[in-house]
């Protein structure tokens, strides 16, 4: 299915640049800007975001890896003098 019609990318398309991008790098925070260029294409008109949005997540590899999850709360917490 199209999910982004400026572009012409499908929801295959997404699926398979995030399990491109998790292979190359497990750890890899997976962004659309990063699945827009892994296809080599560039975000337009941004309507598509939400759908885009919702694909992304529904990929069974999109999960962000185990060791970076909570990563902003510990630094916050760090920034604010507290340990942990």
């Amino acid at each position: 299915m199209i999910v982004c019609h400026c572009m012409g990318i499908t929801d295959k398309d997404i699926r398979s640049a995030i399990d491109w991008m998790r292979a190359s790098d497990p750890e890899t925070i997976v962004t659309p800007g990063k699945i827009y260029r892994a296809l080599g294409k560039r975000a337009d008109c941004g309507g598509c975001m939400p759908h885009f949005l919702d694909t992304m997540r529904k990929c069974d590899s999109f999960e962000v890896p185990v060791n970076l999850r909570d990563l902003r709360r510990a630094t916050n917490a760090g920034m604010n003098g507290n340990a942990g």
